[in-house]
């Protein structure tokens, strides 16, 4: 029998207005300085007062850092960590997507350590993380990363991207409060919305899956399948932002445990040579990776129908994994994200330099249940380009 291990964030507060639940969290660690890293769009919208303005009215000396940029590459890592070594913090709160939480992940951490950003690096990294650093607790403002419950902060490289990654790096205390996430802009809500349904799909087929990630991710689907649209259509739809928010949680808890697999490889060099978002990057490789290794796990795909609301009573699983793969291809295309490479002004040329960036993501390809190698990776590209799906020969 198959032995999975299972690892969570040892203390979460979900539901709407859990971020009442951040004063007494504080409390127990009593620090005396606490940084706040987030977004200088939340600072300027207010939301970012939510978190400080209560710390500072029971005395906590509390310091706002927003110089945080989407996707961000490693120097803006460096900067900050530099920024939080000197400053004598004794906490750090991360508010925001995915890019404050990981920078916020990495600070804490890396404070106490020597070296740049750099010299952790997954890929090419020299040193070994050792310390656990300052206390962090993360809130999230969308719903899609699940970086509040991971122990992973992304940074872009020059073409591509790669990860620093230590249990360590995990929150101590987590806070999914879906009442944060109702000013986000609908393109963006949709953006990460997708992130979250790719995180619990590839969750559910990777070769890592238990009955635990399973039934996780096959709940992250149902909520995230029946409450995407709705949101992207209406932000103030408060059920709507509440399965969202609940989806991106438990689909982060999933992926985290389980792994990620062919559409994260391919996203990363996306983002590094083009600069579109995580979560786009994912949203139009889905369905073209989903059909390529379709034949590898044509069962769960059958479940994933299901759980988007679809019905497989009455087909094969062979029918039923076609249905899948329609199914994804509407919702990305329902909720307003380019269907095609070309949609994103990718060239065709560049076909050839995703392919090679893409295969180097061996981490993440080998919890593919399709060995996906270089000639898988350029055909599946092409595809995503063309806007035709293709299988292997």
């Amino acid at each position: 029998m198959n032995i999975a291990k299972l690892v969570f964030t040892p203390l979460t507060y979900t539901g709407w207005g859990a971020l009442r639940q951040l004063l007494p969290e504080v409390e127990k660690y009593s620090p005396k300085k606490i940084l706040v890293v987030t977004d200088p769009m939340l600072a300027k919208i207010g939301l970012a007062e939510r978190i400080t303005a209560p710390l500072e009215e029971e005395g906590y000396s509390v310091t706002l850092y927003t110089d945080v940029i989407p996707e961000p590459p490693v120097e803006t890592g460096e900067k900050l960590v530099a920024f939080t070594r000197t400053g004598e913090f004794e906490m750090v709160i991360g508010v925001g997507g995915g890019s404050a939480l990981d920078l916020a992940k990495l600070a804490a951490v890396l404070a106490g350590h020597e070296g740049s950003a750099a010299d952790y690096l997954n890929l090419t990294g020299t040193k070994s993380i050792e310390k656990r650093g300052l206390p962090k607790i993360l809130i999230p403002t969308t719903s899609g990363t699940g970086s509040e419950v991971t122990n992973i902060s992304v940074l872009s490289l020059e073409t591509t991207k790669d990860v620093v990654t230590h249990d360590y790096l995990l929150a101590d205390v987590a806070i999914v409060d879906p009442e944060l996430t109702v000013s986000v802009p609908s393109k963006l809500t949709a953006a990460t919305g997708i992130d979250a349904l790719t995180h619990a799909v590839e969750a559910y087929i990777s070769v890592n899956a238990s009955p635990t990630t399973d039934g996780l991710a096959l709940q992250a689907i149902r909520l995230i399948g029946r409450s995407l649209r709705k949101a992207v259509e209406d932000g103030s739809d408060k059920q709507a932002r509440i399965d969202m928010s609940n989806g991106s949680y438990i689909a982060g808890l999933a992926f985290f445990n389980a792994g990620v697999a062919g559409v994260h490889a391919l996203a990363y060099p996306l983002g590094g040579q083009f600069h579109i978002s995580h979560g786009e990057s994912n949203a139009v490789l889905l369905p073209y990776v989903m059909a390529y290794i379709r034949k590898s796990c044509t069962k769960k795909m059958a479940d994933i129908l299901n759980a988007l609301g679809g019905n497989s009573t009455y087909l094969s699983e062979e029918q039923a994994s076609y249905k899948c793969v329609e199914e994804l291809e509407r919702l990305v295309k329902d909720v307003g994200i380019p269907p095609t490479l070309a949609g994103f002004d990718v060239p065709e040329s560049a076909v050839e330099s995703l392919t090679q960036d893409g295969v180097k993501q061996t981490r993440i390809l080998a919890r593919s249940p399709l060995p996906l190698l270089e000639d898988d990776i350029r055909k599946i590209y092409q595809s995503a380009f063309d806007g035709t799906a293709v299988e292997p020969n």
